[in-house]
């Protein structure tokens, strides 16, 4: 399987299959292969965690392709960075301390396996759907960066006080938590999602 294989790979193809009714082999073709990459250090690409974030993540690609076809674009999928500890980037040095992030400079979601396992133990949010909005919501700043919503914003805060500055980076993180929704809104029409999930 693209998204990570193994016999946890197996397992959530056959649970997805089952919430979804669809044929096991169907549902390969349509998590076909994402772009990702696994930084180097502790991250295992058979980790059943990261196998997770790739089925995910391609959920999202398969959500915002259909959305930008229907608006006669073509959606440019960002490329996933699974990685723990520290990675570069084109954005810095990106840190398990920062949490997840989006790189617009280099147009890659920057995933700290550590971060998805503190959700649960540190932070009371345990469940699929918490780590999957998490990536639906880097995603998300993906989305403003196709839009152009990203560099406005940019824009404006350069010229904001800091108070006004605040308030426009408020906003973009509430538009990219709308564009999580909008994927976990797929995602449940889908029958992905179980009840109690949200």
């Amino acid at each position: 399987m693209a998204v990570g294989g193994g016999l946890g790979g197996l397992v959530l193809l056959l649970v997805i299959s089952a919430l979804t009714g669809q044929n096991p082999a169907d549902l390969i073709d349509t998590l076909g292969p994402t772009t990702a990459e696994v930084s180097p250090g502790p991250v295992s690409a058979d980790d059943p965690l990261a196998e997770f974030i790739s089925v995910v993540f391609r959920s999202t690609e398969t959500t915002w392709e259909r959305l930008f076809a229907e608006g006669r674009e073509t959606y440019e999928p960002p490329v996933l960075v699974l990685f723990t500890d520290a990675t570069p980037s084109a954005c810095g040095l990106g840190q398990a301390a920062m949490g997840p992030f989006y790189c617009p400079g280099d147009r890659k979601v920057y995933l700290d396996l550590s971060f998805f396992r503190e959700l649960d133990e540190r932070f009371g949010a345990p469940g699929d759907f918490a780590q999957a909005y998490v990536v639906a919501h880097e995603v998300g700043h993906h989305i403003q960066t196709l839009t152009g919503v990203s560099s406005r914003v940019q824009s404006a805060r350069q010229l904001a006080g800091e108070r006004e500055a605040n308030a426009l980076s408020v906003r973009q993180e509430l538009q990219a938590d709308c564009y999580a929704g909008v994927w976990g809104h797929d995602a449940a029409r889908e029958g992905l999602l179980e009840p109690g999930d949200a």
